[in-house]
Formats: structure tokens, sequence, C-alpha cells
């Protein structure tokens, strides 16, 4: 403890930098899984219900059930459902636009995350190569004292030790923050898989019709 005190008293300017991306990691970590929780649903249950509205031919009734879904998976229900109503023929790319939007919402300030993780051990890094040089300085001027030494060298690797601590933070949030958006992106493509199986439907009723017209 009296190692870790005599470390911040000393060294706070370098470890400053360290512990505001601390402050930022648990600031996005928090509110990102706040946002995921909030929008987290159960496509598997939500997928049979709008086949079935889809296979009636409802398509108020399948709005109203993205409406009762609510979140992101909601919004990508409706806005399937309108893409669905207006352009059939042009379902997937207008659906891939959305998709790439809502991702986008789904990664913001991961970004940040990722940054942190990176450049926090070279901010403890640099912190411990400072100490180390004050602690040399310290022995030339006062002669050889292996306690204020043996204290240096401790208080320098507090910096390394504390800059690692975050980034591995930050980069356990980063990765498990990554896997949820890819999660929320396989149900995106669920959505769009079972609304192209009924415009493929639709195009191949078409042409049986068109063929059976010639035909005659």
């Amino acid at each position: 403890m009296d190692l870790l005190l005599h470390s911040i008293l000393l060294d706070w300017p370098v470890l400053t930098p360290i512990a505001f991306c601390l402050i930022i990691t648990v600031a996005v970590a928090i509110d990102r899984y706040a946002f995921y929780n909030a929008n987290k649903r159960n496509v598997i249950e939500i997928i049979p219900r709008l086949k079935q509205e889809l296979d009636r031919n409802n398509l108020i009734g399948a709005q109203n059930l993205a409406i009762q879904c609510g979140g992101i998976i909601g919004e990508m229900l409706e806005e399937a459902v309108r893409i669905f109503s207006e352009q059939k023929k042009g379902f997937s790319r207008a659906f891939d636009i959305a998709a790439t939007l809502a991702s986008r919402k789904l990664e913001h300030r991961l970004t940040a995350l990722g940054t942190i993780g990176g450049v926090a051990p070279f901010l403890g890094l640099f912190g411990t190569v400072v100490r180390i040089l004050y602690t040399f300085q310290d022995l030339a001027s006062q002669g050889n004292q292996s306690a204020a030494v043996a204290m240096g060298i401790g208080s320098a690797l507090i910096a390394t030790a504390f800059g690692l601590g975050v980034a591995i933070l930050a980069v356990v949030c980063y990765n498990t923050f990554q896997s949820t958006v890819r999660r929320f992106e396989d149900d995106f493509q669920l959505i769009k898989l079972l609304f192209l199986s009924f415009v493929d439907s639709e195009e191949e009723t078409k042409i049986q019709s068109a063929s059976s017209s010639v035909a005659l």
C-alpha cells in the first residue's frame, strides 16, 4: 500500500492518462452493455410468428409484430416489411443498406475500447521509463541507497501494471461487445433470408403462371 501511495504521489502526471483511459473504458462498457441488453430479443421465437403472418400475406400483422418486438430488431423488422411491400425486386440491396446502418449504431463507441486496448500498455511503459530515469538520477546524486532504488523500481512497475490492467479490461470488453454485434448481425440475416424466401416464392409463382399462359 505504501508503494502504491508513493507511486501515485510521485508519478501522477504519467498515471493520469491511464486513469482517464480507465474511466472511458468503464463508461463505454456500461453504456454498450445497457444498450445491447435493452435491444436483446429472441429472434427464434419471433421468426415463426412472422412467417405465419407472411404466409397469410398479412403485412399489417407483420408490421404490428415488429412494433411489439421493439428495439433494433423491431426496427429492422419494420424496415423489412416496408421494403417487402414497396420493392420486392430490390429487397436484398435495400435491406443490406438498412442492416449496415443498424450495425454502425451497434458498433458505436467500440473503436474507443479498441484504441485504449492498444495504447494503455504503452502509456504504462512510458510511465515506467520515466520513473526509472528519475530513480537513476536520484541514485547518481544521493549515492548507493538500495532502499531508494527498490522503491523507485517498484513504483515504476506500478505504472506498467496499471496500463496492462486497463488494456486487458478494454480488450475483453471490446471482444465481448464485438461478439454481441455479430449475433445481432446474424439475426438481421435471418430476417433477410425469411423475407427473401417469400420474394423468391412469388417470383416462382409468377414464372409458373406465365409458363401456363404461354402453354395455353
